[in-house]
């Protein structure tokens, strides 16, 4: 039996998909390695990483420190494995930690499974909740953290904190740095170098056009020791990634999409100036963009009053908007919010927006 996707060829905004959308060389390796361990047939000593074709080795050794400006990276199977075998490597049980109020909800769960203490930087509340980096400091002399996190941007709201300003501040403490860059790696440029962070996590199948699940962890060398740790029954295998790195489907189409991606990357202010264009029409229409102003990353999220209202008394209740949004070949917003709903312009073209803009025109005048 084929299950089909209803989403399929339709405009797509949602914030988690828009990024990782394959591209035509992405989905036909997708069905070349898409059997379990494929990548297998062609082990080399049970590594993964040492593989010369397709050329896994020189993807993991030598494009993504490249693209990152990381020392050293590692496959993993997301952004918050990445955050949790961190976390695990660099701090002990009872340490105290330091994250932004803006954070993902795994960071807070891989710092419970490592039994540590959060902190965080609270950010500034409606209607911006911006972070301002240089409250870290005073937290930072109170609580003597083990590890500083930065999410960038945010999953919600699409804030951008100055993760440059940050590093800054961190380096004087010698306390290692982690940079949250689910939503931002693929998407734009950012550098582990440039920034001064210690680790930087991101996921392919948010940002890189890849199938999920696959993320990228990349690294300063001076923690090579610490996270390459080796096991004393099995001296070949690392502890802290179980011995073995993301391969088959998703490591494949992450290769087959990384030219795509190191190319779109410099499109970037593009993907600005449209998000802030999407956001000002939806504006004049009634509705209100919270978040940083001018924004600075294709996530958006809005306040909608209006269509809340209409949810009160319309016969599809609150999936009136979910529902009308379908009819019209528009996928993204989640089903059953009206009064707040975030959504990404990353994927959209300026003719699917204006399809858009028009589709919530006519809900209104309905």
């Amino acid at each position: 039996m084929i299950y089909k996707r209803q989403n399929k060829n339709k405009i797509n905004i949602n914030p988690i998909q828009a990024g990782g959308i394959l591209t035509q060389d992405a989905k036909k390796t997708l069905i070349e390695w898409g059997d379990g361990y494929s990548v297998c047939d062609i082990w080399y000593s049970g590594k993964i990483d040492k593989i010369e074709n397709p050329q896994i080795r020189k993807f993991i050794d030598e494009a993504l420190p490249k693209f990152l400006g990381s020392d050293i990276v590692r496959i993993i199977g997301g952004a918050r494995e990445g955050i949790c075998a961190i976390m695990r490597a660099v701090t002990k049980p009872g340490d105290t930690i330091l994250i932004d109020e803006n954070k993902h909800y795994t960071t807070v769960l891989a710092a419970e499974k490592n039994d540590l203490k959060v902190i965080e930087v609270p950010n500034s509340g409606h209607p911006q909740y911006k972070i301002d980096v240089k409250d870290y400091e005073k937290l930072i002399k109170k609580h003597k953290p083990a590890l500083i996190l930065l999410t960038y941007p945010d999953g919600n709201y699409g804030n951008m904190p100055d993760a440059k300003k940050l590093g800054e501040i961190v380096s004087k403490y010698n306390i290692p740095y982690l940079l949250n860059a689910a939503y931002s790696a693929g998407r734009l440029p950012v550098s582990l170098s440039a920034i001064n962070a210690d680790f930087i996590v991101t996921s392919g199948h948010k940002s890189m056009a890849s199938s999920e699940p696959i993320g990228i962890l990349g690294f300063r060398k001076k923690w090579k020791d610490i996270l390459f740790k080796k096991s004393s029954f099995y001296p070949d295998k690392e502890i802290e990634f179980l011995g073995h790195y993301q391969k088959g489907a998703p490591m494949m189409t992450l290769m087959a999409s990384f030219p795509y991606v190191v190319k779109r990357v410099k499109n970037w202010e593009e993907q600005v100036e449209k998000a802030r264009w999407f956001s000002a029409e939806m504006e004049n229409l009634g509705f209100k963009q919270l978040g940083e102003k001018p924004h600075n990353h294709d996530l958006l999220f809005f306040e909608s009053p209006q269509l809340y209202k209409i949810s009160q008394k319309h016969k599809d209740g609150r999936f009136f908007l979910y529902k009308e949004l379908k009819k019209n070949g528009i996928y993204g917003i989640k089903p059953g919010l009206t009064k707040y709903f975030k959504l990404s312009t990353f994927a959209a073209s300026k003719q699917d927006l204006q399809k858009i803009l028009k589709t919530f025109e006519e809900i209104l005048r309905k």
